[in-house]
């Protein structure tokens, strides 16, 4: 099967003989081709060292981290228990976990229509990890001129070794990346010692080993494939784009027309604008493109090339910001808008369910309350005279406490349980309690009837849940 489709300029001034001489063939699939990072230092630079690292001391540290005994981040999925911040969250709680996509999602949704791929650029788990591996093979095979001579050069003892200890250093690195994932849903001081002393289970390796794969072959091999082909962002995104979205961007009119001269050279008498068709903002690119094409799909916004051309512009005594954070209708010279309808849409959905996850999160009580009555019979008289209902509570205490319960039941005259009424519950632990219940048959308004049963920590009464359940009697 062909990889390659025929195209034909078609020119309507022209007749279609000569339309034929202008066909050119393009290629479908093209082989990737490495792209060589040159190292560059200014201001967005700084803000991505400091976001990298932050987001890196948050990923290796957080499962390390315990307070009170807990883990700070630990999702124990056979005990279907979440401990986040001191909080144990279960399954019933997953509909805040949909709040959180929501809000995410929402919250992505908004800064793009603003600043564009900012996400992209500081954020996301491949562009830091991708900064974290280039900045390895910087430091092991030399700048980017001494890395595309390096692999042009015949294969010799010093460029295995500086190949070889590049991919240590990445297997290195993606290893403590699969281990800490991993170490999230294992206890990692137990996952540590059961992988090197060959105890843990073949789940904990494979998965340990599975991360550790991807994050070699994304981060050190893929890189910017993952941005452009694998992404779905990267294809979207310009949805939510318009003439006021701040991205980073080529100013045209002042760029144009480029080229080279010295630096007391008169751009003016040269008749040049201010670009000296360096290049600078092509080596940096982490996804190869040129930025003086225009707004481009691959471009993740990660400002490398303002840094590079405002470095250029400093050492020819010209203005910065050639390339810059721009909206369309700045370069235009025209009235820019931060404030416009899709970012008030947008931004009114994400302060709605913000507002709704905090007040689930504030209201919700760390109690959990289920009265099943017994459904093998009806009611029972005693020797007393009065009518029995059996029932099974399943009570749970989602803190991170023991806790003491006291158990009441309301909702009829006389009504009572037999037996204990109070039990004590340690952090997280759940208890199944078979009882009794009894009512005057005089109390009883019908064969059915509604009674509620309570649950509160003994010494806080603001810790509570009920449930309502049914109490069968005789049919008067």
């Amino acid at each position: 099967m062909s990889s390659q489709i025929p195209v034909k300029q078609v020119d309507p001034a022209t007749d279609a003989s000569s339309n034929n001489k202008n066909t050119e063939t393009v290629e479908l699939y093209a082989s990737r081709k490495k792209i060589y990072v040159k190292s560059v230092k200014g201001f967005f630079q700084r803000i991505r060292f400091v976001s990298l690292w932050a987001l890196m001391g948050m990923y290796f540290l957080f499962c390390w981290i315990h307070i009170g005994g807990e883990p700070l981040l630990y999702f124990d999925l056979p005990a279907r228990e979440f401990h986040l911040f001191g909080t144990t969250f279960f399954p019933k709680d997953f509909i805040m976990l949909s709040g959180m996509l929501i809000i995410a999602a929402f919250g992505l949704f908004f800064i793009t229509t603003l600043f564009g791929r900012v996400w992209c650029g500081y954020t996301c788990p491949q562009t830091v990890w991708t900064f974290i591996f280039m900045w390895v093979e910087e430091k092991i095979e030399g700048s980017r001129n001494k890395r595309m001579k390096l692999d042009k050069a015949p294969n010799s003892a010093e460029k295995m070794i500086k190949k070889g200890a590049k991919h240590a250093v990445w297997l290195l690195i993606a290893f403590a990346t699969g281990l800490t994932f991993v170490g999230y849903f294992y206890p990692v001081h137990d996952l540590t010692i059961d992988l090197f002393t060959l105890n843990a289970n073949g789940w904990a390796y494979f998965w340990v080993g599975f991360f550790t794969l991807a994050t070699y072959t994304n981060a050190g091999w893929l890189r910017e494939q993952v941005c452009l082909y694998m992404c779905p962002y990267a294809r979207f995104q310009s949805v939510m784009f318009d003439e006021d979205t701040r991205v980073v961007a080529y100013d045209f009119n002042r760029g144009e027309p480029r080229g080279g001269r010295r630096k007391d050279a008169d751009k003016d008498e040269l008749g040049i604008g201010d670009c000296i068709d360096c290049g600078m903002c092509v080596h940096v690119c982490p996804t190869g493109i040129d930025i003086r094409d225009g707004l481009q799909y691959e471009c993740i916004n990660c400002a490398l090339c303002i840094d590079a051309c405002d470095e250029v512009m400093e050492k020819m005594d010209y203005p910065t910001g050639l390339i810059r954070y721009a909206t369309e209708h700045e370069l235009e010279h025209k009235t820019s808008k931060l404030l416009r309808p899709r970012t008030f849409g947008y931004g009114a959905v994400l302060v709605l369910m913000i507002s709704a996850l905090v007040y689930t999160l504030v209201t919700r009580v760390p109690i959990e309350l289920e009265a099943i009555r017994d459904r093998g019979a009806l009611y029972q008289m005693n020797g007393r005279g009065m009518i029995e209902n059996s029932y099974t509570l399943k009570i749970q205490n989602m803190t991170e406490i023991p806790q003491t319960f006291s158990i009441t039941v309301s909702g009829l005259d006389s009504v009572r349980m037999l037996g204990d009424n109070e039990i004590t519950l340690g952090a997280s632990e759940s208890l199944s309690l078979p009882t009794v219940v009894e009512v005057s048959p005089d109390a009883l308004q019908g064969t059915n009837n509604n009674i509620t049963f309570t649950v509160k920590v003994e010494g806080n009464d603001e810790l509570m849940a009920e449930k309502e359940s049914r109490f069968l009697g005789p049919n008067r």
